[in-house]
């Protein structure tokens, strides 16, 4: 069996054609050993039935301090680790705690995703959509994560928590830099990045404290100031999260999606014709097109035995959620992309309690901007081979650098 590594799933191979490396994995077995650049133990499932029991079983464990993981003053001799710890220990999030924090963590948050209140964006998603459009339409050409799928997510995340969108370009650049190098050859930059991003958010909650508005950011601050229900810590990393999670997997369900049609051109000309695949297709492409490679990591609480091989206390388990959703037990021809599949319990917003809050936004905002792409942008085709095409160094997030596309 040849050992995974994080090279293999930082490789550009391996974004570009995940299905095929999923498959590659998947022959290997349900559970392997993964190489990864710290000491403590890892591991990755590869089949849908596996993927389901680590997401919802409470044995797996999200809260990183409960295995002795330094605090940021702390060091290892492994810069790499350090970074990856560090980083892992400011976060007091919604996604890096369990019960009973994270119940009371995510029922601050959860009103403001609710589907109704989602839909109540609609119209302000579609001016947005529209408007980008709008910008690039008389070029004939643009790149289309730059132009469109990154400024449309990080626009609505933006207002719905009352940051100034003239902002948005530092917090990707901020988000890039933290998920291209946490566990990459530039550990001090993601650090540095952090701060920097940290402090931002220190600055503007103190803002937000002196001039509440009628935001989530002051929602929270309110409850934070009501009591015990959320700490400083919790609160910065909350915004953080809803910031970052709020945009870069909707970007990447925009980009990969369209990239995906585009090299199915079969398949985007019948959703251009019919638009009641819309919904369907949005869950295909979730599926098929990947906009994470893996689950975030969790920790075995206990000893946990799985195929014969023991996952001991304090090692880390990843679920491959591209091998997941290509498995055939679960999906019939998975390998190939169907926008009029209907059985598709896709696992691209994970399972279980951690499942993703913002699952009916992503959804809306993939909707609307694909729906407005093939609408407007009748021509619209790639600039370039798709080999030509770079995908962002990460072993979590799978999406492009740049899509250049004219029209």
């Amino acid at each position: 069996m040849k050992q995974i590594s994080f090279t293999d799933l930082l490789s550009q191979e391996t974004k570009r054609d995940p299905v095929a490396f999923a498959a590659r994995l998947r022959e290997q077995g349900p559970l392997l050993p993964l190489t990864a650049p710290f000491s403590t133990g890892a591991w990755m499932t590869t089949t849908y039935e596996d993927a389901i029991a680590v997401l919802k079983d409470p044995r797996f464990a999200k809260d990183t301090l409960k295995f002795g993981l330094p605090e940021q003053e702390q060091a290892s001799t492994n810069e790499r680790e350090d970074t990856f710890k560090r980083l892992l220990a400011f976060r007091r999030d919604m996604l890096t705690v369990d019960p009973p924090d994270h119940t009371r963590l995510r029922g601050l948050v959860s009103k403001a995703f609710t589907p109704r209140m989602i839909e109540q964006l609609r119209p302000r998603i579609q001016q947005i959509a529209d408007e980008l459009l709008e910008a690039v339409q008389r070029l004939g050409r643009m790149d289309l994560i730059a132009d469109f799928a990154f400024p449309l997510p990080i626009t609505v995340i933006s207002e719905m928590l009352g940051i100034p969108v003239e902002n948005r370009l530092q917090f990707r650049a901020w988000s890039q830099t933290i998920i291209a190098n946490s566990v990459g050859s530039q550990p001090q930059e993601a650090l540095a990045a952090l701060e920097a991003f940290v402090q931002y958010i220190k600055n503007f909650l103190a803002a937000k404290r002196a001039h509440p508005t009628d935001d989530l950011t002051s929602g929270l601050v309110e409850a934070e100031e009501g009591g015990d229900r959320l700490h400083e810590n919790e609160l910065i990393s909350t915004i953080f999260l809803l910031i970052v999670a709020g945009h870069e997997t909707t970007v990447n369900l925009i980009g990969n999606g369209m990239l995906a049609l585009l090299l199915h051109p079969g398949q985007m000309e019948l959703l251009r014709q019919d638009s009641s695949l819309l919904s369907s297709a949005i869950e295909e492409l979730l599926r098929y097109a990947a906009p994470l490679t893996l689950s975030t990591p969790r920790w075995a609480s206990e000893d946990i035995v799985m195929h014969g091989q023991v996952i001991r206390k304090g090692e880390m388990v990843f679920v491959s959620l591209v091998a997941a959703d290509i498995d055939q037990h679960q999906f019939t021809d998975p390998q190939v992309l169907d926008i009029t599949r209907r059985e598709n319990q896709h696992l691209a917003f994970g399972k279980g309690i951690h499942y993703c809050l913002g699952a009916p936004l992503a959804r809306l905002e993939g909707q609307i901007a694909i729906s407005t792409l093939l609408q407007r942008l009748p021509n619209l085709r790639l600039a370039c081979e798709p080999e030509q095409l770079i995908w962002n160094p990460s072993p979590i997030l799978r999406g492009l650098t740049s899509l250049p596309v004219n029209f």
